[in-house]
């Protein structure tokens, strides 16, 4: 047994009495048993392996400064939502809960950016590590960079001896799925933690802001078997933006201090006549935020207001907990095209699909973009959509004289749609004293032009 002489001892000066030190010990079973002289580890030895295999796990585990995510930090009703994206997070929070408790099955949670997946994710893997358990936290792009890192002459550890150690690690908690490079190389290794683990039912949690369609359908069809999987799909906004839902394609938040209230009705500036129009504007804005109904079209003069009232109107929607997307027409088609790139992370028709069936679409500077005839093309099933499906839509623009005629067709429905001309110029923000010198100045006789012969 000379080849356990250097093996670990239960304690620094401490030789198991079990074992003797060698690690081994041998059943007393028959002469014909198949494993009979057979050698099987000592408590000691698994007790050794057990320790090393949690410092290793820990070692390529993320959860370091991440001690608070916790059952007991997480909000489980969300903040400012509806009851029904309310519902979605409590759901998943009693099924990670659960799970943590008693780790079986596979758990996939599914949902946005910052909706909470990976604070339950890691809230799983602080309980069952506090309670004495391996748990191996990891986002797979750095699961794949750990395992890439194994083939380095450098490595002090194997290739295949990282790779054990994560396909068969008591639970694997895996975040992010899908935000991988999608190389055929990634995708095999994936595949192999997933089938492995899959056939041997060993404990995982998965997450992913990726619906199960746009997954490896190979993984997908594992996700997917009822007899392992509970699926959880949060409906829930990003937590880090405190209330304000938003999506990747929306620039709402550059837009967050124009309210109702931050509006300025110009008294100081304007004539009567168009102080009054834009009073108007804004009462129709407010309305329509209250109850969003078919389109609304604010026309007018660059920098008269309508910027202003459009994403007013979306902010104050998000903050009552429903969906807001706010896009400039150009920044649309440009996110429409780049959505082809092989490389996207959102594929073409989920990105379309997004936007012509957001609750509440508003679509600014309308008529700035390239007149191709792909883009006329994509804004008229746009329009066509959501004019069809009298999905709320607010569209501002200059006006609608340039406009191709598929649209403007439809903006010029007032059964659906209803237009406001701000006549309002732009606003040029004069302090109340020089406005006056200015409105006076305008409202003098214009000086008589006098011949230049007779004056001199």
């Amino acid at each position: 047994m000379s080849n356990f002489s250097n093996i670990e001892t239960t304690a620094a000066n401490e030789v198991c009495r079990l074992c003797g030190g060698s690690g081994f010990l041998r059943r007393e079973l028959p002469i014909e048993h198949p494993d009979f002289g057979q050698p099987v580890l000592c408590e000691c030895r698994l007790s050794q392996i057990q320790s090393r295999r949690l410092r290793q796990l820990r070692a390529i585990s993320n959860l370091d400064g991440m001690e608070h995510y916790t059952f007991e930090t997480f909000v489980p009703t969300g903040y400012g939502i509806t009851e029904n994206k309310s519902r979605t997070l409590v759901e998943a929070y009693n099924s990670a809960h659960e799970f943590a408790a008693e780790p079986e099955g596979w758990l996939v949670l599914l949902g946005g950016y910052g909706c909470g997946k990976t604070h339950l994710a890691v809230a799983i893997a602080n309980e069952c590590t506090r309670r004495g358990r391996a748990a191996l936290f990891v986002v797979v792009p750095d699961l794949l960079d750990h395992i890439r890192a194994a083939y380095s002459p450098y490595s002090d550890t194997s290739y295949d001896q990282r790779f054990d150690e994560i396909r068969t690690a008591p639970l694997l908690i895996l975040d992010d799925l899908g935000a991988q490079a999608s190389t055929p190389w990634a995708q095999e290794k994936l595949f192999q933690i997933f089938n492995y683990r899959y056939n041997a039912r060993l404990p995982t949690v998965i997450t992913s802001n990726h619906a199960l369609e746009e997954l490896d359908k190979r993984i997908r069809s594992r996700l997917v078997d009822p007899m392992l999987s509970r699926i959880v799909t949060i409906l829930a906004p990003d937590f880090r933006e405190t209330g304000v839902e938003t999506s990747d394609l929306s620039s709402l938040a550059l837009h967050q201090d124009k309210t109702f209230e931050t509006f300025d009705l110009r008294g100081h500036e304007l004539d009567p006549e168009k102080a009054e129009n834009l009073r108007q504007a804004l009462n129709l804005a407010k309305s329509y935020a209250e109850n969003p109904t078919d389109w609304i079209l604010f026309t007018g003069a660059y920098g008269c207001g309508k910027t202003h009232l459009a994403a007013a109107i979306a902010n104050y929607r998000v903050q009552q907990g429903h969906t807001g997307l706010f896009i400039v027409v150009p920044d649309l088609l440009d996110h429409l095209r780049a959505a082809f790139n092989p490389n996207a992370q959102t594929p073409y028709d989920k990105r379309f699909e997004e936007v012509r069936n957001t609750p509440l679409l508003v679509l600014d500077d309308l008529g700035t973009q390239s007149a191709t005839p792909w883009a006329q093309e994509k804004l008229y099933q746009l329009f066509n959509h959501r004019y069809n499906a009298r999905l709320p839509t607010i569209i501002t623009m200059v006006d609608t004289g340039e406009l191709d005629l598929r649209l403007k067709s439809r903006l010029l429905d007032v059964g659906r749609c209803t237009p406001f001309v701000i006549t309002a110029g732009s606003y040029r923000g004069l302090p109340a004293r020089q406005a006056t010198r200015v409105r006076v100045a305008k409202q003098r006789p214009a000086p008589q032009k006098r011949n230049l012969k007779q004056t001199f």
